[in-house]
């Protein structure tokens, strides 16, 4: 019985948000107290619930969304953004151009959120696509995969940083293996299927894309460029990477365990940008604050849709039903990752958010990481985060944003966004599963 509720629960969420068109933290509200009087839970019990779901998700999460999104801002308004990808394509040539437009997606991607991202990287597209002259699908369909594998693969970004809040994973082992499968994700997704996509001659839609580029003597330098996108990275990892060689409990462990702290590392991460990126070139502080606050403003709808993943978690686990699930579930003949990546799929078709889809099979899934399955939760964030991206179509806005930005009827669409977002999810659950056999013969 808690199975099929719990599947009840989730056909009654889809309904309100496809259907209704209710707004997304409402419905999980709505879905958790329905939920919760079915399981028989009181009145007390599903307020505590509520208000436990939101501070026990956000309580960890908060200090890094929010230093992410202040990062991403500073990258971008700085002309860092514009910097790496310029370079890139400048250093690696016209011949090697698919492959520096990915890395460049890849590292614009990864301090910012997507839709900020894919509203920096476009014009820097169309504008590379003016100068080559190349198609702009060929070109630019490897910086969009690299984009979409760092939604759905690597923290700080909001979806695989909350799934490894929910499943108690390492943040910062999560963000290494998600970069060891991302690569050849990447790869794939970009420029091997962009290779097929040359017969579509695209024009820009003349209202939405408005090519401006920062002269270059105002751009930052390269070096600094790529520090401030990447330090997160570099710090986020450091515990990780560093462990096998630094004596536990040293002075020098305490120091890299205390900069590689998820939160600190932003923190840094941050003040660092501000420095390097603002207060070195010339800015003052209160118009560097200014541009902090308003990146801060644009998140407030993911923190809700978390928020509310919170609580349909919250009450999942307090009705006893995430116990009774997991036992369920592991007796499946089937791996527990792959299905992690179908639940996700399956939501996030009928949904179209990556985020509700992923938070959602989080949710549902964790009592099979409490159980003796000897399986890491960093693998299951990756899984489960692949399956959120599986065939984005109609109900999720980035296909329209692709649509509308490259000026594409909806058979073009979804010959080009939507079945690159397929290969990335297909081919993300694969290198998962083959990461996995690595470990295994690693350990």
């Amino acid at each position: 019985m808690p199975l099929l509720l719990s599947f009840a629960a989730i056909l009654l969420l889809i309904a309100l948000i496809v259907a209704l068109k209710l707004d997304t933290f409402i419905s999980f509200i709505i879905v958790s107290i329905c939920l919760g009087l079915a399981v028989g839970m009181d009145i007390t019990a599903i307020i505590a619930a509520i208000t436990g779901g939101i501070g026990g998700t956000l309580g960890g999460l908060l200090m890094i969304l929010v230093f992410g999104a202040m990062l991403g801002k500073i990258v971008a308004d700085s002309g860092a953004a514009q910097q790496i990808t310029t370079s890139l394509v400048r250093l690696c040539g016209i011949k090697n151009i698919q492959w520096a437009m990915a890395l460049g997606g890849l590292l614009i991607g990864f301090p910012m959120f997507y839709t900020a991202a894919f509203v920096i990287v476009v014009p820097l597209i169309f504008a590379t696509g003016m100068t080559t002259r190349l198609p702009l699908m060929y070109i630019g369909i490897p910086m969009i995969a690299a984009l979409s594998v760092s939604h759905g693969f690597l923290p700080p970004h909001p979806s695989p940083t909350a799934i490894a809040g929910q499943l108690h994973a390492d943040v910062g082992k999560t963000l290494l293996y998600g970069v060891i499968v991302g690569v050849p994700i990447i790869a794939i997704a970009g420029p091997l299927f962009a290779r097929s996509l040359k017969k579509y001659r695209v024009t820009p839609n003349p209202d939405l894309v408005h090519v401006q580029h920062l002269p270059e003597d105002q751009l930052p330098g390269l070096g600094v460029s790529m520090l401030c996108a990447l330090l997160p990275l570099f710090l986020l990892t450091l515990t990780t990477v560093t462990k096998p060689f630094v004596m536990p409990g040293s002075p020098i462990a305490k120091v890299i365990s205390f900069i590689g702290d998820s939160n600190l590392a932003m923190m840094i991460s941050v003040l660092v940008a501000v420095y390097l990126l603002g207060l070195r070139r010339g800015h003052k502080m209160k118009f560097l604050m200014k541009q902090l606050e308003e990146a801060v403003k644009g998140l407030a709808p993911m923190l809700l849709i978390i928020a509310g993943s919170g609580i349909f978690m919250q009450v999942m686990k307090d009705g006893g039903m995430n116990k009774y699930i997991g036992e369920s579930l592991k007796n499946l003949p089937l791996s527990p990752l792959v299905l992690g990546w179908t639940i996700a799929a399956i939501i996030r078709v009928c949904v179209g958010s990556a985020t509700v889809a992923g938070l959602t099979a989080g949710s549902i899934l964790l009592p099979l990481l409490t159980a003796p399955m000897h399986l890491q939760p960093e693998l299951m964030v990756l899984s489960i985060g692949a399956g959120s991206l599986m065939f984005s179509h109609v109900n999720d806005s980035g296909f329209w944003l692709f649509k509308e930005y490259f000026n594409l009827n909806l058979k073009q669409t979804f010959a080009t966004w939507s079945l690159m977002e397929t290969i990335v999810s297909v081919t993300g659950l694969v290198g998962v599963l083959l990461l996995q056999q690595v470990l295994a013969m690693l350990a």
